[in-house]
């Protein structure tokens, strides 16, 4: 007999917390819809994300390096897909929703901007009069309102419950927008969870990118804190000298590692002294549940300051990034003045939003590639190449 979504259901009673949130304790979605016959609530969202455009368009979007500019270096795709497998792994240790987790790790950066957080910057300042711009809120409206694919509501439709870990998801990069519909004082463990997530991916994986583009060197990395030095330390001790390659990437394993099981245990402990009975108690509760240790939040604070100093300012990664913003804010005030060159979809949407937003959600959407494409066909080659120089 195929597995319908009452046994999954089943399954999760007899395998979760009990402050793990059940999928059939959901608060449903906005827009009534018939239950899923082979999924529960939370796997049809996972599936509703990773078929959007949005989620697509992740490919193509900076997360550290500009888009193409090597094979081997992280997009917001992968950085996304990084995120869900920690996510899971964590919410697995701890008894919590895996589905839900990974949802709300998939769809989180689908609101985030091209050329990463320094397109996030240039559009909140160029919005500044007419509501900002945060990618948090941005994946919010995508979910609720921009994508088009059902013909009886706008958006996804999602569940309560991921939406509320959109609109609370805040790592160090991140600034949440609390709203009426999400007013509790915390979110579920599983959102807490894809936000720490988040965390860990970039910190580790930043660390692998620069070491790849040759920007980070392993020597000043030992010097400049405990968590590169632990880990290197470690890795010799187990495997001896190794080729550079395999020696890094096994050294960044055993910080993703470290991270996971510092969340885990910490986590743990807090869980065991607050003893919440059920989802909504998590919620109540002042502050977030899933945290580092002290100490290791010390070490992550050491290792971001280096990271920002060596890598994110690095003139290598942080020039060209604000040379292609020049192109963005070029493109926003065209489009302004030029209402004819948004697409159909966007100049319906202006009525309701103003062109304001309509552009900035216009443009918020893009790719780097496309962003340099459309720069290219309005302002013409040649200008876009001094741009680029």
């Amino acid at each position: 007999m195929p597995c319908t979504r009452d046994d999954l259901e089943s399954r999760e009673r007899r395998v979760l917390a009990p402050y793990a949130q059940f999928s059939c304790e959901t608060r449903g979605r906005r827009y009534s819809e018939p239950p899923p016959e082979w999924r529960t609530q939370f796997q049809r969202d996972r599936d509703r994300v990773i078929h959007s455009r949005a989620f697509r368009r992740l490919e193509y979007k900076t997360q550290v390096f500009l888009n193409d500019t090597g094979d081997h270096l992280r997009t917001r795709l992968t950085h996304t897909m990084e995120v869900a497998a920690i996510s899971r792994n964590i919410a697995r240790a701890l008894q919590l929703n895996e589905d839900l987790t990974e949802t709300i790790a998939l769809a989180h950066d689908l609101g985030h901007s091209p050329f990463g957080h320094t397109g996030e910057a240039a559009l909140n300042s160029l919005m500044k009069n007419h509501g900002g711009f945060e990618h948090n809120r941005q994946s919010l409206r995508i979910v609720e309102e921009i994508e088009q694919k059902y013909p009886l509501f706008p958006g996804l439709n999602l569940t309560w419950e991921v939406r509320e870990g959109l609109i609370k998801h805040s790592t160090a990069y991140d600034s949440p927008e609390r709203m009426r519909e999400f007013a509790r004082k915390s979110c579920s463990l599983e959102a807490q969870v894809a936000n720490l997530a988040d965390e860990i991916a970039y910190y580790s994986h930043d660390l692998d990118d620069g070491l790849d583009a040759r920007l980070l060197d392993e020597r000043e990395l030992c010097r400049a804190g405990q968590i590169w030095d632990e880990a290197s330390r470690s890795v010799r001790r187990e495997y001896g000298q190794l080729p550079d390659e395999c020696r890094r990437y096994f050294v960044i394993r055993c910080i993703i590692d470290s991270q996971v099981k510092d969340v885990v245990t910490t986590t743990e402990a807090n869980l065991g002294k607050v003893q919440p009975r059920c989802a909504d108690d998590v919620r109540r509760f002042p502050k977030p549940l899933v945290h580092y240790s002290p100490a290791r939040r010390k070490l992550n604070l050491q290792l971001r300051a280096y990271l920002y100093k060596n890598l994110y300012y690095n003139p290598e990664v942080h020039e060209p990034n604000l040379r292609a913003v020049q192109m963005l804010e070029e493109l926003f005030y065209f489009y302004l003045d030029h209402h004819e060159e948004l697409g159909d979809q966007s100049r319906k949407r202006a009525r309701k939003v103003g062109w304001h937003r309509a552009v900035c959600d216009y443009i918020s959407g893009m790719t780097d590639r496309y962003v340099t494409k459309e720069y290219h066909r309005l302002f013409g080659l040649e200008l876009a190449r001094k741009t680029a120089l």
